[in-house]
């Protein structure tokens, strides 16, 4: 971690560039990916980027309605007490959304000054990383985001529309996909978006118009550095909601926000470097190297037993259908987007591989971290991956799981998930979403009632 006097010496020429700021925005990102702390006064900034921030531990575990998880352990029988959260390095920047003059700052709480504390998402991707190391490997990583951009004004008969036109003669319902005319119609919240992310240090890259309506999708760009690509994953979330709502629209990177139309998903590409920086992944034949096969073997191996993370949500699982190459098997193929691995390897320099299971909606720590551990648990234990896919429905592969509480139960008895995330964080995410599971027993659909409440 960045030393206490340079982070304390980032202040003073953050402020002489930006002196209109009032209020220090400091927040963690807890297990489902929401960003939660405090406004601090800006004569304060000093005193948190130099000694932290105290939050409650048990703030790292709450569902996603924000409720304390009894049985993840860290806030009933327990006192509640503080963890100490620190800065991270490189997110001090300016929060340009907001009305009044805001920075933010990111956090990762802190067991020991030396040690994160287990509970935090980026621990888990932290021990990952860990493993690549000593093995003299470098995951070099990129996410694609894919959202939505909605009508602010909705009920509950009508939860989500896309957005009017420019002109507001009519709303965007057609499907136009890659269209340059649709980039037009939202030049202004694109390009501010853009802008938001250069200011805020966010290697965006290409934007494109996606399937669904209203639906676009940001890439960006490769990183050596894993942990700062899921940082950059989380804070462009927050910059495409911010300026969305600045321009008069909501963005949500629901999984599955409209049943018959193309869900959300967060594909995230990855190589490794060796410690010449060459990508162990290239081959001389174009077809990728041993380690790259190794690596979708283990990918492939325990994509069923990431699942809870992969696809976080209720939601989720309704992306995990036949529709816009969202996949529905572990399985992999050379520049096949049906697959859930896909393998690029056009040249030395790109050789990757593209895992496309994730929605929009996993947390972007624990989804990075669980498919690096499907990785390197593949080259640890040279895996093989079997024959590639060739058509969409090869039942050769394995299905992957169609329902949340499928997706629980393996990962809560999984020895892969124990091993690369420890058997205190397996019981702690496994209980978060179970509570949430049970919530949704709880609840009666309107498709019930319409179904049911007289015909039967």
């Amino acid at each position: 971690m960045e030393s206490t006097s340079s982070l304390e010496n980032d202040l003073a020429p953050f402020l002489a560039e930006y002196p209109e700021i009032e209020v220090l925005e400091a927040f963690i990102v807890d297990v489902n990916g929401v960003t939660r702390g405090k406004w601090i006064p800006h004569d304060r900034a000093d005193e948190i980027l130099t000694k932290g921030l105290a939050l409650p531990r048990s703030v790292l575990a709450l569902d996603i309605w924000g409720r304390d998880v009894e049985e993840a352990g860290l806030a009933e029988g327990t006192g509640d007490p503080d963890g100490i959260c620190m800065p991270v390095p490189g997110t001090l920047a300016p929060v340009p959304w907001l009305e009044r003059p805001t920075a933010q700052v990111m956090l990762t709480m802190m067991e020991t000054p030396d040690k994160p504390f287990f509970a935090d998402p980026r621990s888990m991707l932290a021990g990952v990383l860990g493993r690549f190391a000593e093995s003299g490997l470098t995951p070099v990583v990129a996410a694609e985001l894919e959202f939505y951009l909605i009508d602010p004004h909705r009920s509950a008969t009508d939860p989500v529309r896309p957005p009017n036109s420019r002109s507001g003669r009519w709303q965007g319902w057609q499907t136009q996909v890659l269209s340059i005319a649709e980039l037009h119609e939202f030049e202004n919240l694109l390009s501010d978006i853009s802008r938001t992310c250069k200011v805020q240090g966010i290697p965006a890259d290409a934007v494109l118009r996606e399937n669904g309506p209203g639906q676009y999708e940001i890439n960006l760009k490769h990183v050596s550095d894993a942990m700062k690509a899921a940082d950059h994953a989380v804070m462009l979330k927050r910059v495409v909601k911010g300026v969305a709502h600045r321009h008069g629209l909501d963005a949500t990177f629901m999984a599955k926000p409209y049943g018959d139309r193309a869900g959300s998903g967060m594909h995230v590409h990855f190589s490794l470097l060796d410690h010449r920086g060459h990508n162990v992944f290239s081959s001389d034949d174009g077809r990728g190297s041993d380690v790259m096969r190794y690596a979708v073997g283990g990918l492939v191996s325990t994509m069923g037993e990431g699942m809870a993370i992969f696809a976080p949500h209720a939601n989720s699982y309704r992306r995990l259908t036949h529709s816009e190459h969202a996949p529905l098997y572990a399985s992999w193929g050379y520049d096949n987007r049906n697959a859930a691995v896909r393998l690029i390897t056009a040249s030395e320099h790109a050789t990757r591989i593209e895992h496309r299971v994730s929605g929009a909606d996993a947390n972007p720590y624990l989804a990075i971290a669980t498919m690096l551990a499907g990785a390197h648990y593949g080259i640890a234990n040279q895996l093989e991956p079997g024959s590639q896919m060739i058509a969409d429905d090869d039942e050769e592969f394995e299905r992957l799981s169609v329902n949340w509480d499928d997706g629980i139960e393996l990962f809560s008895q999984s020895k892969f998930i124990a091993d690369y995330l420890g058997t205190a964080y397996q019981k702690l995410y496994a209980a978060c979403k179970s509570q949430e599971l049970s919530e949704f027993r709880l609840r009666v659909t309107d498709v019930e009632y319409d179904a049911y409440l007289r015909n039967v």
